[in-house]
Parts: C-alpha cells; sequence; structure tokens
C-alpha cells in the first residue's frame, strides 16, 4: 500500500488523544497499544488492547474522526502510519482491506464490551490472568517493562490490588516477576485461572479474521505485506 510510513513510537505515548480529530491510522508491527477511557475524576482503565492484529483509527474506519478514549503505549513500538486522506482513498474503491478491517472492527468491540462486563463481574486476580494473556498474545521477545502503577490504571484498580493479585498468581507458579518484570511460567495454567472473557475475545478474533489471529496472531492487515507472529512470554512489573 503506497503512502504508508514507518514510525518508531516512544514509551508513554499518546497516538490519539480522545475527543480530537484523527488525522492518521496506525497498524502496529510491535508493540502493545491500549484504548485508555478516563473519567470525570480523573480515574482511567484500559478498554481495548491492539497489536498486530489490528489497528489504531477505527473511527475513520466507520465515516467517524474522533472517539473519547484516548490511544497510548506504555513501552512503545513500530507502527505503520497511514493519513486520513489516503486511506479514505484506499477504501473508496475495491480494495481487500475494507472487509478484512470491518471484521476486526467487529471483534473490537466484542473486546470492548467483554472488556466492560469483565472490569464489573470479576475477581481481580482472574482480571489480571487475563490482561497478561492478552498481553502474551502481542508481544516479541519473552518480557517488557510495566509498572503496577501502570497495570493498576489498566485495570482500574488500586496499586496495592494487583501486588495482592500478583502475589497469588506467582504462588500458583504461573508467574515469576521481580527488578521490574514479571514472566509467565505456565500459559496453561494461567488460561485455567482467568475468566471466560479471554477466551470468548479470542473465539470472536478467530471466527472473524482467522485461526490465531487474537492468541499468537498473524497481523490483522497480512494483505498489507507485515509478516511473523505475535509470540512470545511476557514479562512486566
Amino acid at each position: 500500500m503506497p503512502h504508508l510510513e514507518r514510525l518508531e513510537i516512544p514509551a508513554h505515548q499518546t497516538l490519539q488523544p480522545a475527543d480530537e480529530p484523527a488525522s492518521s491510522v496506525h497498524f502496529p508491527e510491535t508493540g502493545i497499544f491500549f484504548m485508555l477511557a478516563t473519567l470525570e475524576d480523573g480515574e482511567s482503565a484500559e478498554v481495548g488492547v491492539i497489536g498486530r492484529e489490528g489497528m489504531l483509527g477505527i473511527p475513520l474506519l466507520l465515516g467517524a474522526e474522533r472517539m473519547p478514549f484516548d490511544a497510548i503505549t506504555h513501552a512503545g513500538g513500530t507502527v505503520l502510519r497511514l493519513g486520513a486522506g489516503a486511506f479514505r482513498d484506499e477504501l473508496s474503491g475495491p480494495s481487500v482491506l475494507r472487509p478484512l478491517l470491518m471484521r476486526y472492527a467487529m471483534a473490537s468491540l466484542v473486546q470492548v464490551a467483554q472488556t466492560a462486563a469483565c472490569n464489573s463481574r470479576h475477581h481481580l486476580d482472574r482480571r489480571l490472568a487475563r490482561w497478561l494473556l492478552a498481553a502474551d498474545d502481542r508481544v516479541d521477545g519473552d518480557s517488557f517493562p510495566m509498572t503496577h502503577e501502570f497495570l493498576a490504571m489498566m485495570l482500574g484498580v488500586r496499586r496495592a490490588g494487583i501486588t495482592v493479585a500478583a502475589q497469588a498468581l506467582q504462588r500458583a507458579g504461573l508467574i515469576q516477576y521481580g527488578a521490574g518484570r514479571m514472566q509467565i511460567l505456565d500459559r496453561p495454567g494461567l488460561e485455567a485461572a482467568c475468566c471466560e472473557c479471554y477466551a470468548v475475545v479470542e473465539r470472536e478474533f478467530q471466527r472473524l479474521l482467522g485461526p490465531g489471529t487474537a492468541s499468537r496472531a498473524q497481523p490483522c492487515a497480512e494483505e498489507r505485506g507485515a509478516a511473523g507472529r505475535l509470540a512470545a512470554p511476557v514479562s512486566f512489573a
């Protein structure tokens, strides 16, 4: 696809601020990106996770310009950026990208809705397991930096709650953490320890985008030539 520009996104970057018109769409190649909802009292929670399987810029795909969520990254990554005008031109004619991205938008809607249900009904240790599995699907290498403060913001809880939940998972032999990093030791065990929400979202990604898309998946925009798998154990602190 012409007009694609590869960018290195630094850590702690906001790619798209909430309620501002989007000037481009981004297709992640490396790294994990988050949709973050911030309330009037300043509290925040993650409502969506995006890796190589997806894109940032669904409002432009659906004929809108903005949404009330920030698109952010914690550890940085690499993206392919396409300007809004070029993106609209690409979708205006016959395009293999449009049906693929529309299916991704549906999968993303399921993820957002299931995350809301999970955050309101499930215990923190199960929610933490779900989050770690989703991150594991989208990282390169065997670890990545992640602070307890950031994870507490992602899950909408206090830092002390993250510490207690992480300790429970570690005592069960599912993860190991220390010195600012955490590693999954037993992924099948972590899948058994999490709530059903991870499997619900993964199943929808596979149904809509093909086997393996959500779990250690091929990139959503595979037709545009991005290669590689979403692999490796996750680590954070």
